[in-house]
């Protein structure tokens, strides 16, 4: 059957896949009344339906879903996933009945109707991450969410071996956000197991034909993550290519962009990183940026996180298209200064690397990374662990994903207990404070010490409200309470030794 005439207004441009573990049927023409499938809110419904394999169906088919409750109407796109079989996916984000139609320039995919009812969330299921309170963030449900993440750059492409082994470590680590590329990483002698596009005998790639098979696995370590509580920062360029990935011209790009979010939009856990060190990838322009950006925008029906990460060149994280910022660098004293320029939350994403190789950024001490995350904390900012500690045993380095092997780790996992225990809303900093502090005016104060070692302060706390006082020592993981209660200036003994915290909290 030949195509038929569309409005170009109401088509989201074609993607491609399928996914592990969501709910999947290829419906009849049935009113809404007679779908009774059931999807948690913020889950995954996904139709298949049957539709033309001649050609290039990646780029000749369109397939377009509008789905309807209430007052709610969103559109997705659909995507082509090899073998005749198109799917469209989608998160809803309301409870109640559910009606879709799609709209395709195929006849066989044009007119398809069905439904489902969204009903409550189960307990771990908070929904997607969103910002809060300006600078920081929470689950779409209102939970609190304070991103302590990890760099697991090549996770999707290990082996299943090496991926099975981190996401086992990843299940009894503190992280609940690791940064994963989309697109492949070389490895060494380690084989990719499909490569994204269909490639020929001579290395050509067919960037308009993606192959399915790589992607489904993208998913599935998604949603592996996703049951972990971990969100995925999904990186969707580098430059640590050896296929030729960083230099597709411009239509590919934007093909690729718009397969990718069709595929991936509808997992809760998903943000969106343009790119690692976007500034290092020379074949793309300040231009082609903003428009990638411009493209995620317009292809993500539920507005997922975005950023972009930079190696020298800073991205203006001003833009409107930019959720939060998503920096390389630990200078945590300009945290005051971003923040009015920006007025979003902020993220530093990588602030180096535990470890002892041989480059500088990546043989950190354990002290000092867990060092950067208090400054980070006290900054009224967030940080992003890394860790590259030389393999025996021909294993990658965490930063690709694997074992850990460092100290900090716990250590982070402590300060991660110890700010969800004392805030749902996110310390801000005490701009001008004598030491470094954050906290909420009146209710909650966090002093973190760094290398200074005094054995006694006098704390301006304000008049008349009583506070509980703790010393925490940051690298034993102790918190000591301190007796008695505590109002206006008043006067502790401190340890009197580097890198000690104390904590003071409003009495209920």
């Amino acid at each position: 059957m030949g195509p038929t005439t569309m409005n170009r207004r109401e088509w989201l441009k074609l993607s491609a896949g399928a996914a592990l573990g969501v709910r999947s049927l290829i419906p009849p023409n049935l009113s809404a009344a007679e779908q009774q499938e059931e999807v948690e809110q913020w889950g995954v419904f996904e139709a298949a339906f049957h539709g033309p394999s001649s050609g290039n169906p990646f780029i000749d088919i369109r397939l377009a879903a509008r789905f309807i409750c209430q007052h709610r109407t969103v559109e997705v796109s659909g995507f082509y996933d090899g073998e005749g079989t198109y799917r469209v996916r989608f998160m809803p984000d309301i409870q109640g009945a559910w009606t879709f139609e799609t709209e395709s320039n195929a006849a066989e995919l044009n007119g398809k109707r069905g439904g489902f009812r969204c009903i409550a969330p189960s307990s771990t299921n908070h929904g997607p991450v969103q910002v809060a309170h300006q600078y920081h963030f929470q689950y779409a449900d209102g939970t609190p969410y304070f991103p302590f993440g990890t760099t697991c750059y090549s996770l999707a492409f290990l082996g299943e071996e090496l991926e099975n082994e981190t996401l086992q470590t990843l299940k009894s680590s503190p992280f609940n956000k690791v940064r994963m590329c989309l697109l492949p990483k070389p490895l060494g002698n380690t084989k990719l197991f499909a490569y994204p596009f269909e490639r020929d005998a001579a290395g050509k790639n067919d960037y308009m034909r993606p192959v399915p098979q790589y992607f489904r696995h993208i998913e599935q370590r998604i949603q592996e993550l996703q049951k972990l509580g971990i969100e995925a920062d999904i990186i969707l360029f580098h430059p640590y290519d050896a296929w030729g990935f960083k230099a597709m011209p411009a239509e590919a790009d934007d093909h690729y962009l718009r397969y990718a979010v069709a595929r991936l939009s509808a997992y809760r856990n998903v943000w969106w990183s343009l790119a690692n060190e976007y500034d290092l990838i020379k074949t793309k322009t300040p231009a082609d940026w903003d428009r990638f950006f411009r493209i995620v925008v317009a292809s993500d029906p539920y507005s997922h996180l975005r950023s972009i990460h930079y190696s020298v060149v800073q991205y203006d994280y001003s833009r409107s298209w930019v959720t939060h910022a998503s920096l390389q660098n630990y200078q945590f004293d300009k945290a005051a200064e971003w923040r009015q320029a920006w007025r979003k939350p902020i993220i530093y994403d990588e602030i180096q690397y535990e470890g002892n190789i041989a480059r500088r950024w990546g043989n950190l001490s354990a002290q000092e990374m867990t060092r950067r995350f208090w400054l980070a904390i006290v900054a009224g900012t967030y940080a992003t662990h890394g860790e590259t500690y030389m393999s025996t045993d021909g294993k990658p380095v965490w930063s690709d994903g694997g074992t850990l092997h460092g100290s900090s780790p716990e250590r982070i996992g402590f300060l991660r207990r110890i700010l969800e225990q004392s805030t749902r809303v996110g310390l801000n900093e005490f701009e001008g404070s004598y030491y470094l502090s954050a906290g909420t005016p009146n209710e909650l104060y966090l002093w973190f010490f760094d290398y200074h070692q005094p054995a006694e302060y006098v704390f301006p706390l304000p008049e008349n409200v009583l506070f509980r006082a703790d010393l925490i020592d940051p690298w034993e993981m102790t918190i000591q309470p301190v007796a008695g209660t505590f109002s206006g200036k008043s006067k502790l003994q401190l340890p009197g030794k580097p890198y000690q915290a104390v904590r003071f909290r409003k009495i209920a």
